[in-house]
């Protein structure tokens, strides 16, 4: 794969500290990472392909466009009174960095269906024009079934491959939903579990981000991250299990 997508199910998920892990993974490849749409972040400031650069290490950046408000990238262009690029734009940038490096990672704003721009194209357009696979990162609690459910809809309607899903923040003391949800989530999204990250992944240092990243991924993105051992771990106990065992104690 010399594209892949990174989607998320919403804002605020993991998707930039995700793709940092990838970018360490692929370490002595030639790896671009593109940001068609950077919102929320005035011009000087550090964005995303700062951070991913930052925690998972060396990579060409390309950033298409800036917005300052966390809009949608078509509502914060035309706040700005300015031009979003498209999914063809997008795709023919991509495109042409495919044929100089190994690896090109493409990180989205927000949802698969987030507008990009006024005529409405989207993340999912561009992989469509790629053909390229989408690595879809999703939270781990409560309501992440359905937005996991959705874009995979979306994504077998538009004729794209959805290359798996991986948990942005797994939490240091999951609930019952977020263990649950492990179990679940490769059925809902028609595609397999390959990782998660852990909670405050991003606030480690860089050397301990890219030391400890393999752990976080399944072999099919370069790491050693176990699927089934990882949740058989957080498998929880069968509810009618412990109703029959409290019975046997009284």
């Amino acid at each position: 794969m010399s594209v892949i997508v990174v989607s998320g199910t919403g804002t605020e998920i993991g998707k930039t500290v995700v793709t940092a892990g990838l970018v360490a993974l692929a370490a002595g490849l030639r790896v671009a990472v593109v940001k068609p749409a950077q919102t929320g972040v005035a011009e000087g400031e550090p964005g995303d392909l700062a951070e991913v650069r930052r925690l998972g290490g060396p990579a060409h950046g390309l950033e298409l466009a800036r917005f300052p408000e966390p809009l949608a990238p078509a509502t914060a262009a035309r706040r700005a009174g300015r031009t979003a690029p498209g999914a063809e734009e997008i795709a023919d940038r991509v495109a042409a960095l495919a044929g100089e490096y190994d690896l090109v990672l493409v990180e989205g704003a927000g949802g698969l269906l987030v507008r990009f721009d006024d005529r409405g194209t989207t993340l999912a357009d561009v992989a469509r024009l790629l053909a390229a696979p989408v690595l879809v990162v999703a939270p781990a609690g409560l309501g992440t079934l359905n937005a996991v459910a959705l874009t995979g809809e979306a994504l077998r309607a538009r004729g794209v491959d959805q290359l798996g899903v991986v948990v942005g923040s797994w939490p240091a003391a999951p609930d019952l939903a977020a263990r649950c949800n492990l179990l679940d989530l490769p059925e809902v999204a028609g595609a397999p579990l390959l990782g998660a990250v852990p909670e405050g992944a991003g606030r480690l240092s860089p050397a301990d981000f890219r030391a400890r990243a393999p752990r976080w991924f399944a072999p099919r993105l370069g790491g050693t991250w176990d699927a089934t051992a990882f949740t058989g771990a957080a498998r929880p106990e069968p509810l009618v299990a412990a109703e029959a065992v409290g019975a046997l104690a009284r």
